[in-house]
């Protein structure tokens, strides 16, 4: 059974930072590209950044370029969203999910707020 199970979120001042992981099971992680996606209330899921499964290609929306960073570790089966200079439009549930299909967890939740 594939499980992605994602934390790390919290409620953060506008400036500040998070960092998320997703971990993983069930499948051949080191093989598979991924992606993070988010979900701010009341809106659709919007695509945030992608990994290729050497993590040597990796692309990002231009909303968060410049101060997410995305990550992984395939010794651990972890992804990881690092979030830099967060501001109240980052607040969203945080998915990870393979590409073009919908997030399989609950996601964790991002407050940016002072």
């Amino acid at each position: 059974e594939v499980k992605m199970v994602e934390s790390g979120g919290g409620l953060v001042q506008p400036g500040g930072s998070l960092r998320l992981s997703c971990t993983a099971s069930g499948f051949i992680f080191s093989m598979k590209t991924l992606n993070w996606v988010r979900q701010a209330p009341g809106k659709g899921l919007e695509w945030v950044s992608t990994i290729n499964p050497d993590g040597d290609f990796t692309s990002y929306a231009d909303a968060v370029k410049g101060r997410f960073t995305i990550s992984r570790d395939n010794t651990k089966n972890i992804m990881y969203l690092q979030m830099n200079s967060l501001q109240p439009e980052d607040t969203a549930v945080y998915y990870c999910v393979f590409p073009g299909t919908p997030p399989k967890g609950q996601g964790t939740q991002v407050t940016v707020s002072s």
